[in-house]
């Protein structure tokens, strides 16, 4: 399957992170190479993109994408999570950008193979990385009722979890749930027909959450944002996009305790105890797509790109 995936934001992405020429800039998220062939479009022979992607399929798709720009390509098979580790690994000190777009990619809900898609019956997988051992199986078939119910409600914000957590543990009883579709028959039985009929399709929140939970997406997250402000050089950009409260609220909240990372309390006239800020927020509020791309790419819709400043 050819890798498609329309990048979100992309003009917003590439202003905000003031690329130089001969800068350091990493795409902590490579996927098809969207963002990655523009930002090698600006860098000279002198600059360098690092690639990271888990994924094998969207390494080799991104190599040959960025095969025709002339800067320092490095392409790593990895977790955008592990930034220290790849830095040290290429003698690099510190970065002067990088760019995350959080999620699944659109190749990866389109390959039915992947286990991804509500829409798309294949084996319970949502892997990643094809590396991993872990899958949607796992988590469907062997958490406990109440660690389904935490989960699709904790990550999928989904109000009918216990009855769906419920549901799935009476439907494995008689033999385990394999399949995509199985499990959105499951979901569908589980959420009253009232329900079913309002909002996005019933299995989405389900889905989310057991995505997030296959890959530790939230967990890996917190820990890259945290690391990825450690290794900007001054004035280098950090830039996410993400798709779901939970990870917007993961960035807004680092950021802004970098920014203000002062624990002194409120009343104490003058700050002593000596913490300093090292990031500085750009955008005040979320960017947000515009309509003329919302009409090409309604997948963009619930996107956020929240940018910060290395000080």
């Amino acid at each position: 399957m050819e890798f498609k995936h329309t990048s979100v934001l992309l003009n917003e992405c590439i202003e905000n992170l003031n690329i130089r020429p001969d800068g350091i800039y990493v795409d902590g998220t490579l996927g098809g190479g969207g963002h990655s062939s523009v930002i090698c479009e600006r860098l000279s022979e002198e600059g360098t993109l690092i690639g990271i992607d888990r994924d094998r399929d969207a390494l080799d798709a991104a190599g040959r994408r960025l095969e025709p720009y002339g800067c320092r390509k490095i392409l790593v098979q990895s977790n955008y999570s592990d930034i220290k580790n790849v830095l040290n690994e290429l003698e690099i000190d510190g970065i002067d950008g990088v760019l995350l777009d959080l999620g699944v990619s659109s190749f990866q809900l389109d390959n039915a193979e992947r286990g991804f898609s509500y829409m798309n019956d294949a084996p319970l997988d949502m892997r990643m990385s094809q590396d991993d051992d872990f899958t949607a199986y796992d988590v469907v078939n062997r958490y406990s009722e109440k660690e389904l119910a935490g989960i699709i409600s904790g990550y999928g914000e989904e109000k009918w979890a216990k009855r769906i957590a419920s549901f799935i543990v009476e439907k494995r009883k008689d033999k385990p749930i394999e399949s995509t579709f199985e499990l959105v028959d499951v979901i569908k039985a589980a959420i009253p027909a009232k329900a079913r009929r309002e909002g996005p399709h019933p299995a989405k929140r389900t889905f989310q959450a057991i995505r997030i939970e296959v890959n530790d997406e939230l967990g890996q997250l917190e820990r890259a944002i945290e690391d990825f402000c450690d290794v900007l050089n001054p004035g280098g950009r950090l830039c996410v996009i993400s798709f779901h409260s939970l990870e917007d609220r993961i960035v807004k909240d680092i950021i802004a305790r970098r920014n203000n990372p002062c624990t002194c309390p409120k009343e104490f006239p003058v700050c002593i105890c000596g913490k300093k800020a090292d990031i500085e927020k750009i955008s005040r509020k979320p960017i947000l797509p515009g309509e003329e791309e919302l009409e090409a790419n309604p997948r963009a819709r619930s996107a956020k790109l929240r940018v910060a400043e290395k000080i």
